[in-house]
């Protein structure tokens, strides 16, 4: 695997972690399901911090379909696994989530998995 396929790989990661916070940050004022079904609820699901989740989440997988054209996908896949480090950092610093020892060590485990299965 090349320099650039790693690069985009991890482009691809960095983005869906970052179409997760944002989606959580736009998403976290509702309460489902008493809110469901209100006309007002319903425009608070395209506010920006949605949107802007949404577009992270389509380049995503622009870059991924371009490493899947230049990777094996049981290559490529495991760097996914990345995300879940990415998403508890960044839901700690951003949005002020916990980090429990629990999520911590489940965290190590997956991504020793995902450096077993990219040797």
């Amino acid at each position: 695997m090349n320099n650039l396929t790693l690069l985009t790989i991890l482009a691809s990661v960095l983005l869906s972690v970052a179409a997760q916070i944002s989606l959580k940050a736009g998403m976290g004022r509702l309460i489902f399901p008493e809110t469901l079904i209100s006309v007002e609820s319903f425009w608070l699901i395209f506010n920006r911090f949605v949107l802007l989740g949404l577009f992270c989440y389509g380049m995503s997988m622009v870059f991924w379909l371009y490493v899947l054209t230049k990777v094996e996908v049981s290559r490529a896949y495991p760097f996914v696994g990345l995300g879940f480090i990415g998403t508890m950092l960044f839901a700690h610093f951003l949005l002020h989530e916990p980090i429990t020892m629990q999520k911590l060590i489940g965290t190590l485990l997956v991504v020793s998995g995902v450096f077993l299965l990219a040797r």
